[in-house]
């Protein structure tokens, strides 16, 4: 019989085996201790932080994928706690003894939708207005967190200054561990993050670079907006936000029971509704039968379509100075950008 010895600092005072800070990186700060395995950073969480980090609506970011819809058919399927834990390590780092801030970059997502930016704008949802909603609720549920909503909402818009705001415009940290841990997953960094991350430097909450690191983080924020503008990410995202339209459009599905679903809630919705579940089970098993065309202008009349109005290519600064690149106006000049995704003719639907 094979006999598996238990460490007796793994065993809690009732006997149960404990979650161990180096066995397993739990999100649930179980042992005070949470490190991030993309930037190499040990955080050592305050009772604020642990609380928050079991709270639903924190929790609820592990079943939301950071890539939305895109989670679908790329390699990018890490979820938004994982993004909101690396943002938390990168405030910590760099203002370890800021705990409003550490506080703000833990719960400056809690309000996506399910598919994250996906489905965002349909019945009007919007998710930054829901993430102060939920601030405002996960304080009002426990009024001893070490901190206040008005506080935390403040810090998470910009109205307030702090090492997640770039107060004179730049590359933000939330930005940051988004390039690079989208970076990492897709193959682009040439840098491993957290050496990267040594040579880095936070002037008034804007990231700065030496020159042949700004290549870098800027090639990182050009291969995103690309990644962003591919069929493999907007067959998933025009086909994804049609059928959550028809289930909006029908009374199938209301808004505010969209607003709290996690993704595989809305799948498994999806999957079983009538209006949905033959398009729904055709994009999930065979999303190589869509395709994918641009149009000028709206007039295509498409049941599934999109349209990308922004993209997310703010710079980091350079000895206190902003950077440029010509690459980025082209990006910018290129939007709005419509897209229609239909099925390939003869392809069976999916029964």
């Amino acid at each position: 019989m094979l006999e598996i010895a238990v460490r007796s600092d793994t065993v809690d005072g009732d006997g149960r085996e404990a979650i161990v800070h180096g066995d397993a990186i739990d999100t649930l700060g179980n042992d005070g201790v949470f490190f991030d395995p993309l930037w190499r950073i040990e955080v050592s969480l305050t009772e604020t932080e642990q609380r928050l980090l079991r709270t639903w609506p924190v929790r609820r970011l592990a079943f939301i994928a950071h890539a939305g819809a895109a989670s679908i058919t790329t390699v990018q399927t890490y979820s938004r706690l994982e993004h909101s834990l690396g943002v938390l390590a990168l405030v910590a780092h760099f203002a370890s003894e800021d705990h409003p801030s550490r506080i703000a970059a833990l719960l400056h997502d809690v309000g996506h939708l399910p598919f994250s930016h996906t489905l965002e704008g349909l019945a009007g949802l919007d998710h930054h207005r829901l993430t102060r909603q939920r601030i405002t609720a996960i304080f009002a549920a426990d009024v001893t967190l070490d901190s206040d909503a008005e506080t935390i909402i403040a810090l998470d818009d910009g109205s307030l200054p702090s090492a997640l705001t770039a107060v004179h415009g730049g590359l933000k940290l939330d930005h940051l561990d988004s390039f690079l841990r989208s970076g990492q997953a897709h193959g682009r960094t040439r840098s491993a993050p957290h050496e990267l991350l040594r040579r880095l430097r936070l002037r008034d909450g804007a990231v700065d670079a030496d020159p042949v690191d700004v290549v870098e983080l800027t090639d990182l924020a050009i291969g995103e907006a690309h990644a962003q503008r591919s069929a493999a990410n907007l067959v998933p995202v025009a086909v994804m936000r049609g059928l959550v339209s028809r289930l909006l459009g029908t009374g199938a599905l209301e808004p505010t029971v969209l607003a709290g679903r996690t993704d595989d809630e809305l799948w498994s919705l999806l999957l079983s509704a009538d209006e949905t579940r033959v398009d729904a089970a055709s994009l999930r098993r065979h999303p190589q039968h869509w395709y994918l065309r641009r149009h000028r202008d709206n007039s295509h009349g498409a049941p599934f379509s999109h349209v990308i109005r922004r993209s997310y290519l703010d710079l980091p600064m350079s000895d206190g100075q902003p950077t440029f690149d010509p690459r980025v106006d082209a990006l910018q000049q290129d939007l709005p950008m419509r897209v229609s995704v239909q099925r390939t003719k003869g392809q069976a639907p999916v029964a």
